[in-house]
């Protein structure tokens, strides 16, 4: 029997680049792209490569095109990783696993370097698999930790537990990572939204954008460890501006919501360098009428049009500039 399991991309609403810094987030599930894995039983254990994983080129342009669009490393590091971290929670706990061997290949559909979690969702669907396979069940609030444990420790990626927590649960989540209660938890706060309650959304990013998620962060880091007084206060601000959000979104307070998405884009601006191409997707956006903020890294946005006259605008507009517009589909 062959096991697939899916992970999807998803999309920081509010809050983001917080969660990393005991913030507060709003994440949404990006069900038009996905990664998926299949695993199934095999005499010994095999990960199989990709196109993106192989080291064979029909010449120089083409090695430097999938650098260029997939980065120096594909998705095998990650699978291998989450087998490990998977391997040692069992261990840890004292489940046994069953003596069976099994092949793993991945696929995904996630646009990559423009920060839609397409490494974590990688990872998210590896671990369903082998949960499945092994017939082992794993709290919900626990999975997000592993998946970024062998992202972080096995592999130094810098990341969140925010692109695990929302491809975990799905749909769209509220989240608290609090200081004091993830050292007395092992985990955030995560309240699940109902979806139905958005307003109208809409995604664009760059198609010709090559950016490793992550490198962006790492001054930031460097400057809140060491107690910068700025970006402690706007981090504070912006895991605020994610518990409005909570409350805009249960009252459907759209004016509200619309302003907080666009706010949140400005105080990101006040502790991050944003590079040109970046801001002319927000510019661009927020010209035709519609809010804007970086769904994750940067490379994607994502906010709030009112009508589908903003819609087409949008569409045409950022088209100008390489960057194809979609509607999220959560649910």
């Amino acid at each position: 029997m062959i096991i697939e399991s899916r992970a999807y991309a998803r999309a920081g609403l509010l809050g983001n680049p917080s969660d990393g810094y005991f913030g507060k987030t709003i994440s949404i599930i990006v069900r038009n792209f996905g990664a998926v894995v299949s695993l199934y039983e095999t005499p010994e254990l095999t990960i199989e490569e990709t196109d993106v994983d192989g080291n064979h080129f029909r010449n120089i342009y083409h090695l430097s095109d999938t650098i260029r669009q997939n980065g120096y490393y594909g998705g095998l590091r990650l699978v291998k990783a989450v087998i490990k971290r998977f391997c040692e929670y069992c261990e840890t706990t004292q489940i046994r696993l069953a003596d069976k061997n099994f092949t793993v290949r991945y696929r995904s559909s996630i646009p990559r370097q423009v920060g839609l979690a397409g490494s974590s969702a990688i990872a998210t669907a590896t671990l369903r698999a082998l949960m499945q396979f092994y017939k082992v069940e794993i709290p919900l609030e626990i999975m997000p930790n592993i998946i970024l444990a062998a992202e972080t420790e096995e592999l130094s990626i810098n990341a969140g537990l925010q692109d695990r927590v929302i491809q975990v649960y799905e749909g769209c989540v509220f989240m608290d990572f609090n200081k004091i209660y993830m050292e007395q938890h092992g985990c955030g706060r995560y309240e699940s939204l109902d979806a139905t309650l958005l307003p109208k959304l809409y995604m664009a990013y760059k198609t010709d954008l090559s950016k490793v998620s992550g490198t962006v962060f790492n001054n930031l880091k460097e400057r809140f460890e060491k107690g910068d007084e700025f970006v402690h206060q706007t981090i504070n601000e912006l895991a605020d501006v994610a518990e409005q959000g909570k409350q805009a979104i249960l009252n459907k307070d759209f004016a509200r919501l619309n302003k907080l998405i666009d706010l949140n884009f400005d105080l990101r601006c006040k502790i991050m360098n944003i590079s040109a191409s970046n801001m002319e997707l927000v510019n661009t956006a927020r010209k035709c009428g519609a809010s804007a903020k970086f769904s994750g890294s940067g490379g994607a946005i994502i906010g709030m049009y009112p009508d589908d006259e903003t819609l087409n605008k949008l569409v045409v507009n950022l088209k100008k500039i390489n960057a194809r517009v979609i509607k999220p589909y959560i649910s």
